[in-house]
């Protein structure tokens, strides 16, 4: 498998820098639904981004611009696979429990729907566009969004408006998803990937290790009281402390240059 380009359907990956990486769902004609064989490749990938010295950031995204990810693939699960739609370390779509320290953004233009909702929310933060819907319709089926949907919603959005979005199961709108918090750039129809690329090149300039330890200790302090969460946080800054890129950043600023960040 090279590092560059995996090709293989049917989800596609592609470097678009040295330290940002595309990966692209590609299965238009299933609106993306997913099936064993996705979940299988994006776990994958996320293990070869988290061994990969390079890559920094990943952007999430679709090929089908009417639909991000229509959530589990009905057809296999019946016949007999649904199991197969988790792996064991990843969950769901091999993503939504993952272990992980470098960023992901979710770009989303169309529907994200059920289980494709969830991966937004596995993400670390979503760019949308103005055409794009996110729901949880599962309790209008009799089921529950358990691959991390409930928690992480209810973790992102104003408490009530979470309860409503999970109660009713209705869609909402990118307007209204981002005007509470839960999309991070609003974009024009069309427009999501491009932005969400400058948002990328913005976060991949800075030191790698320090993105990846700041985002893991906030994390880890979601919803913990105030002690719990300085000590998740000190234990971060003490592993940064023994990294070379901690000792680059302020002597690149001492010496009035670009820091040059090595992984390290």
């Amino acid at each position: 498998m090279s590092e560059q380009t995996i090709n293989s359907e049917p989800v596609r990956f592609e470097l678009l820098t040295p330290h940002i990486a595309l990966v692209t769902l590609d299965r238009p004609e299933k609106r993306n639904a997913i099936n064993p064989a996705v979940a299988s490749a994006i776990e994958a990938i996320v293990r070869r981004v988290e061994e990969s010295a390079e890559i920094r950031v990943v952007l999430l995204t679709s090929s089908e611009p009417k639909v991000f990810c229509a959530g589990a693939d009905l057809g296999a699960i019946a016949a007999g696979a649904a199991r197969d739609l988790e792996t064991p370390t990843g969950g769901f779509a091999g993503f939504v429990f993952a272990t992980r320290l470098k960023p992901w953004i979710a770009v989303v233009e169309g529907l994200a729907l059920a289980g494709g909702f969830e991966i937004c929310l596995a993400c670390d933060m979503i760019v949308a566009s103005q055409s794009a819907r996110f729901g949880l319709p599962e309790v209008k089926r009799g089921l529950m969004a358990g691959a991390g949907g409930v928690h992480r919603i209810a973790g992102t959005l104003p408490r009530n408006i979470a309860n409503e979005v999970l109660a009713t199961g209705d869609n909402i709108d990118a307007a209204f998803a981002h005007r509470f918090g839960l999309v991070n750039r609003l974009a024009a129809a069309g427009e999501a990937l491009s932005v969400a690329r400058e948002l990328a090149d913005r976060i991949a300039a800075n030191a790698p290790l320090a993105v990846q330890h700041t985002l893991a200790a906030a994390r880890e302090s979601m919803g913990q009281p105030d002690g719990a969460a300085r000590t998740f946080a000190s234990t971060h800054v003490a592993a940064l402390r023994r990294t070379e890129d901690f000792k680059e950043g302020p002597r690149a600023f001492v010496e009035k240059r670009e820091p040059v960040w090595t992984g390290r």
